[in-house]
């Protein structure tokens, strides 16, 4: 019985197997376009372009060096890189995340971990780290809820916590073309790797 096929061929050229991946399949390239292409919140956003996943994520590497500011510069990299596996298997909402258990989390460690050794980071976060990156996120996810998705204040701390308010004041979410959020995720990333 012949295996089902698991690699996606990635625009880059390269064969990226889901299942199985490796860090020498895996292209900066190929992830800043697969997230500014994605869109978060199921694209269920006010605005003319949907809030995308590359846009997400460098909102949380600026909040978490905003939280974290003596952090090393290899943790904002982790931070910026957090939700890089949705380039090649999509953003999930929560709720639907729960619903199909833990095989999606299974899935998203291997290609967090191929991803991180691609880029110099060890496979696994240490949990501090991965808490303030959570913290960062759950702060992008208010912002994101109460700008753009429709969200009740009220709401977004309850389902989110509730945000510094300061933090919340400085930051706004921008709503823009995937090319324009492509080159701004890429060019962030060469910038943490120039700096490492």
């Amino acid at each position: 019985m012949r295996r089902p096929r698991a690699w996606q061929r990635m625009l880059s050229g390269r064969r990226l197997d889901l299942l199985d991946p490796t860090p020498v399949d895996i292209e900066i390239e190929d992830i800043a376009h697969g997230l500014a292409f994605v869109a978060r919140w199921n694209g269920q956003t006010r605005g003319d372009w949907p809030y995308s996943v590359a846009e997400h994520s460098l909102l949380v590497e600026r909040i978490f060096a905003l939280q974290q500011p003596d952090a090393p510069v290899k943790w904002r990299l982790a931070a910026l890189l957090h939700d890089a596996p949705e380039y090649v298997i999509g953003d999930m909402i929560s709720p639907v995340k729960a619903a199909v258990g833990p095989a999606y989390g299974e899935l998203d460690d291997r290609l967090q971990a191929a991803i991180h050794i691609r880029f110099g980071l060890p496979a696994q976060v240490p949990p501090r780290v991965k808490k303030q990156i959570k913290a960062a996120d759950k702060v992008s996810a208010w912002l994101e809820a109460t700008q753009i998705a429709g969200f009740t204040t009220a709401e977004a701390d309850r389902f989110f916590g509730k945000t510094d308010s300061e933090l919340a004041r400085n930051l706004h979410i921008r709503l823009r073309p995937p090319i324009e959020v492509r080159a701004d995720y890429t060019a962030r990333h060469a910038a943490l790797m120039a700096a490492l």
